[in-house]
């Protein structure tokens, strides 16, 4: 997996560079473009998932930072493109923002035939927001301690292990195609309308597993409710220390993660994109947010807009290849 600043030197340091002039403008250079009284932010999966969790967790502070009211918008659905499809047909005033995660800009378009808006035309990067590490997660009974322990169960029961995710071309969902493919181990997914309900099933027993945000599934993990067997970074992850990598586990070259981002519709004001970014990159500052975020397991990501555009057209292609054969509905 390419990290949010694996791009090329130019791009990365026209986007430092981009920030940083950003940041040295006065507060005031932006005070004259006008925010509507309230503005929703749509999130694209159901309440209580990871996503939404983290929307709501940075809303109030955006709000402060913007001077106008944020609230929470779910709109799930084809793994978060109805709440992208929905900002892509808003009026460009800022009324609408889009809270979109990565799979909605970056894997949809390479699995959703149907898709009603294209991410890269139809939407404005604002704001690179927080990368984030999956980890994967079992019904505590199933009787296995380890990922060879998994494997090995699940190629004695071929496609009689599910896994769930937040919907088809979802990170989770292709994180679980990719250990199939990876390791020749048949199993069956489970798509839902978000990683909310797709978690409460691997906790009941209804799917054996699911690769899951960090942040949702650590309360769980720690209450015994489910089980963990492996993040899926490159590095162990500071929040769940004691799980071993994909990498560790056997699985070379396992290394998948995501990231989440503020967009608007096409054909913004780019003063007003500019008052977005501005407020975006001085809530991330703060080290509050920066601290809530972390004991959720993400990583803060911050910077211009063009950093944004330009990891959402790196991770296109990157998943261009990897979801291969992935069709959805």
């Amino acid at each position: 997996m390419t990290t949010p600043t694996d791009f090329s030197r130019r791009q990365l340091m026209a986007a430092l560079a981009g920030s940083a002039a950003l940041a040295a403008l006065p507060s005031r250079a932006f005070a004259q473009q006008p925010l509507p009284p309230l503005i929703k932010l749509v999130v694209g999966y159901s309440a209580g998932g990871p996503v939404d969790g983290a929307a709501r967790l940075l809303a109030p502070a955006l709000s402060q930072e913007l001077g106008t009211q944020v609230i929470v918008d779910n709109r799930p659905g084809a793994s978060g493109s109805l709440g992208g499809d929905a900002v892509a047909k808003a009026p460009p005033d800022g009324a609408m923002l889009f809270f979109g995660a990565s799979p909605t800009i970056t894997i949809n378009p390479n699995v959703q035939r149907r898709m009603a808006f294209d991410p890269m035309k139809d939407l404005t990067p604002l704001a690179p927001l927080v990368d984030y590490t999956n980890v994967l997660v079992i019904n505590n009974e199933l009787p296995v301690r380890n990922v060879s322990e998994l494997l090995a169960y699940a190629k004695a029961r071929p496609g009689k292990v599910f896994y769930g995710s937040a919907g088809v071309g979802a990170s989770n969902h292709l994180s679980g195609a990719l250990l199939e493919k990876m390791t020749g181990v048949q199993m069956t997914h489970v798509p839902y309308k978000g990683s909310a309900p797709a978690l409460a099933d691997v906790m009941g027993g209804t799917v054996t597993m699911m690769f899951d945000i960090i942040a949702t599934s650590k309360p769980f993990i720690q209450s015994g409710k489910v089980r963990a067997l492996a993040v899926t970074s490159r590095q162990r992850n500071r929040m769940l220390p004691d799980v071993p990598t994909m990498i560790e586990s056997g699985v070379p070259g396992y290394d998948v993660g995501g990231w989440f981002g503020l967009y608007g519709p096409a054909r913004m004001d780019p003063a007003l994109v500019a008052r977005v970014n501005a407020a975006a990159q001085k809530m991330l500052a703060r080290e509050d947010i920066a601290h809530r975020l972390r004991e959720q397991g993400y990583d803060v990501w911050s910077g211009a807009a063009e950093l944004l555009a330009a990891k959402g057209v790196s991770d296109r292609k990157l998943w261009a290849s990897a979801s291969k054969g992935i069709e959805a509905e």
